[in-house]
């Protein structure tokens, strides 16, 4: 992935799913493929609304449930910009905060990102995801659904704080997999190491920092939604949202430890392909200082003199041949305990 990631992508037009996921500690109740008149009528329930928004094609109902929310134009414009840093901010009646979802692709061993936005207003949470592939809030809904845990019997900021969570718990995934991707990569270079290698190796620092810029600022979101004073972040979901910061302040140390990694193994890279360099030249310069004697005395007898002392001789030739074999042994014997091969 490279940081052409950051940039918007084309929409599927005319596709928005939306879903609505309506809870109270009694129950749950769940309106699929929802027009914006089920959301208008939802948000004005009891209990806690979750407006789910997959996909941004179809703008027409987008901007329809922008206005039920009463959202400024800006975050509605937010909503569409996909490539947009994560970054949180207080509109007074709602809070909108956005964020990278983040996938692996194993067969590619590529990192695949998407756009979420979060709009926090009194007793309802609506998401919008750039893209209807699936998302990593499946989790959340099948905590309201089971109502296992304490989701059920809390507000709106706690669902919020679930949506961030279950997002930021795919990091972990990611960063796992590439560190075994890291590793991987690493056993490869130090056996046998190629051209393609370097390759590899520079996907994955553009990758890694890809990543350092999606969490950095993500550190900060929290960090500002754990202060906030807005009346939508309740003091019992505080904890909760401190505990979260915890967790990214963690995935930056992955982050930082898997950079420091592959800059290393580039160095790692760049060292055995020098030393592998210098055993072809060693092994050739060991046999061009071999051929180098026995090079001086074929050049002394491919002379063209007359009165040669040895031209006459009957054993002339197989004489030097054998003189020329010691020498070359004799020079063979003597890099060998030098150990220069």
């Amino acid at each position: 992935m490279t940081e052409e990631s950051l940039t918007p992508g084309p929409r599927q037009e005319g596709r928005s799913f939306v879903e609505i996921i309506s809870y109270s500690p009694g129950g749950c109740e769940e309106t699929r493929d929802a027009s914006p008149e089920d959301c208008a009528r939802a948000i004005g329930s009891p209990g806690v609304t979750w407006i789910n928004v997959d996909g941004l094609g179809n703008e027409e109902s987008v901007h329809r449930i922008g206005e039920l929310l009463g959202l400024h134009p800006l975050t509605v414009e937010d909503i569409f910009n996909t490539g947009q840093r994560p970054k949180a901010e207080d509109f007074g009646f709602y809070l909108f905060f956005a964020l990278r979802m983040l996938t692996y692709d194993e067969a590619a061993r590529t990192v695949g990102n998407r756009n979420l936005s979060v709009v926090l207003g009194e007793g309802c949470v609506v998401t919008f995801q750039d893209g209807v592939d699936g998302d990593p809030l499946n989790p959340v809904r099948e905590r309201i659904r089971s109502g296992k845990g304490r989701i059920r019997g809390e507000g709106a900021d706690y669902l919020a704080y679930a949506v961030m969570d279950s997002v930021i718990d795919e990091y972990f995934g990611v960063l796992e997999k590439l560190g075994d991707h890291i590793e991987d990569l690493d056993d490869r270079i130090l056996s046998a190491p190629d051209g393609a290698h370097m390759k590899d190796l520079h996907l994955l620092k553009r990758e890694m920092l890809f990543l350092r810029k999606a969490v950095w600022p993500l550190r900060e979101e929290i960090s500002a939604l754990e202060k906030s004073d807005s009346r939508l972040v309740g003091p019992s979901v505080k904890p909760f949202l401190r505990d979260l910061y915890d967790h990214t302040i963690e995935i930056i140390d992955m982050i930082e430890t898997n950079r420091d990694i592959v800059s290393g193994m580039h160095d790692t890279f760049l060292s055995a392909i020098s030393n592998r360099m210098n055993e072809i030249m060693k092994v050739l310069t060991i046999i061009g200082t071999i051929f180098i004697p026995l090079t001086f005395i074929s050049g002394i007898y491919g002379m063209n003199f007359e009165h040669m002392p040895e031209l006459k001789w009957p054993f002339g030739y197989f004489a030097v041949l054998g003189i020329m074999a010691a020498l070359a042994a004799a020079m063979l014997a003597a890099f060998r305990k030098r150990k220069w091969f």
